[in-house]
């Protein structure tokens, strides 16, 4: 009955074991609305959001912010004159449940993939209909719903990349994101 009881005994312990573990996991999948304002001791990429409501309705950002951690962004980690997700592992999605227009195009309501081009001195923004990637790796320009033009402009030192949803007047939102000491944005009018 002894051995019983130790088998017992291991077996609650690698349970209890494997329960911490999924904890563990659970929380790291936790979703993070400002990445900037959290004790940081990691160095993967949090797992973030942005979230507006406006008229009722919620325009979502959904990204991983990843850290500067004393690394050259600009041209380094992140190259001139190529596709990027905006952020790290899976595409950066935009989700908003009404028909919107951004540069003049209507884009039907839904959730779409938000990529960029960096360079020196402008920065081309794509949204992409394939929401479903991870990095750039199955980016396709056919897919891509609108590109526009922005400059970046300067910006305080910004650890971990955000993104803000903004509403302006007119119903019109300001997508922005920033990232080390640089930060890009663009309209959208909204028809919510």
């Amino acid at each position: 009955m002894n051995i019983y009881f130790k088998l017992f005994v291991l077996t609650l312990a690698i349970s209890a074991s494997a329960l911490s573990v999924k904890a563990q996991q659970q929380k790291t999948e936790e979703v993070c609305y400002n990445p900037n304002l959290v004790k940081d001791t990691s160095k993967k990429s949090i797992k973030s959001m942005a979230v507006a409501v406006i008229n009722g309705d919620s325009v979502k950002i959904n990204y991983h912010s990843p850290g500067v951690r004393k690394r050259i962004i600009w041209g380094g980690l992140v190259p001139y004159d190529e596709v990027w997700v905006t952020g790290a592992h899976d595409a950066t999605t935009l989700e908003i449940p009404k028909a919107f227009i951004v540069n003049g195009k209507e884009i039907p309501a839904g959730k779409y993939a938000l990529f960029t081009i960096p360079g020196k001195n402008e920065w081309t923004i794509i949204i992409n209909k394939h929401w479903q990637q991870h990095l750039a790796t199955e980016y396709d320009e056919k897919d891509d719903i609108v590109r526009l033009q922005v400059k970046p402009k300067k910006n305080a030192h910004t650890e971990r990349l955000q993104y803000f949803i903004e509403e302006n007047k007119n119903g019109k939102i300001t997508i922005t994101v920033a990232w080390e000491k640089l930060k890009i944005s663009f309209d959208s009018l909204v028809r919510l």
